[in-house]
């Protein structure tokens, strides 16, 4: 029998009734939001915790949870032979990677209760809470829309509601951007699995769960620091000739793995043509790398900044 089919008799009077919160039924279960409504994303995950709670008292090897890749949209295909695809897999919080103003990145081993294939990942978790004043949203924003006018209001006033779509909406924006580019061979990790504001990314760190260092972090020698400042050329040239820019580039959303510069924390990626301020954000992330590459030794000649943002315009399409 369903809790509605007695909705009129809640009260016995003109009275209105006022309800006390529902409490958790399980620990690992978020208190419900004040007001709002649940995106479907939502709904689904916790349905999803009440099944595992109902039908499982331990997981296989203390893991938290079993593996979501029957739950979600999956990276491009062919999938890399490392990438655990089967159902009978758990997943096993390893610790924060990184803490960040609009999400998350927590270290996840993802494999087989009897530990024959397992990789690690990097599962990046945005906070819808944090998107009251999300500080990108009216800049990168500008050009995405949904369908519904009743969300794009609930986005507009910041409500629970709104706040959640706006966190899914920017997982969604990244892992998009993450698949077009790994397709185009573009030097970023490779995006395994999106579900509601849970990003699953290729973890960039050794089998020990260490992460590769940010760009930031590096004081790379003279003949280093050119390689890669020709391998972030050769990926901001990939990037304009789909007619995008990063949009929020630093040395401190780079990473340099095994010798090789990757560039992450993409939600924000920007279509230079089709954004009003597209060609002004390709010009600072071609500014802010520039600074950074200049103050480790490199000259004006060899950085070329505005020979290389000019470039970079015409690939794009830019004006």
């Amino acid at each position: 029998m369903r809790s509605h089919d007695f909705s009129d008799f809640d009260r016995f009077d003109d009275r209105p009734v006022r309800r006390k919160p529902r409490k958790p039924r399980f620990a690992d279960e978020p208190a419900p939001a004040r007001g709002g409504r649940l995106t479907e994303h939502e709904r689904a995950r916790l349905a999803r915790l009440r099944d595992d709670a109902y039908t499982e008292t331990e997981l296989p090897g203390g893991a938290d949870r079993w593996s979501t890749w029957d739950a979600g949209g999956h990276g491009p295909s062919p999938f890399p032979d490392w990438v655990v695809t089967e159902l009978a897999a758990t997943d096993t919080e390893l610790g924060l990677l990184k803490t960040g103003k609009e999400a998350d990145v927590h270290l996840l081993r993802r494999g087989l209760p009897d530990r024959s294939r397992e990789c690690l990942l990097a599962a990046k978790r945005y906070r819808s809470d944090e998107h009251k004043t999300f500080h990108r949203d009216a800049g990168y924003l500008e050009g995405r829309r949904v369908r519904r006018s009743r969300e794009m209001r609930a986005m507009r006033k910041r409500s629970a509601f709104g706040r959640n779509l706006i966190a899914e909406q920017w997982a969604a924006a990244e892992f998009a951007a993450l698949s077009r580019l790994w397709t185009i061979g573009a030097p970023v990790p490779y995006p395994v699995q999106l579900s509601g504001t849970e990003l699953l990314l290729e973890f960039l760190g050794d089998d020990g769960g260490t992460a590769a260092p940010r760009l930031a972090e590096l004081r790379p020698g003279h003949d280093e620091l050119l390689r890669l400042w020709h391998q972030l050329v050769v990926a901001l040239e990939l990037l304009a000739g789909e007619g995008l820019c990063h949009g929020d580039l630093s040395p401190y959303n780079v990473l340099v793995h095994d010798g090789r510069l990757l560039l992450i924390d993409l939600p924000q990626v920007v279509d230079v043509v089709s954004n009003p301020r597209g060609a002004a954000f390709l010009e600072r992330d071609v500014r802010n790398m520039a600074k950074w590459f200049a103050a480790r030794g490199l000259d004006a000649g060899e950085i070329a900044e505005q020979e290389l943002a000019a470039r970079l315009r015409r690939s794009a399409g830019a004006p």
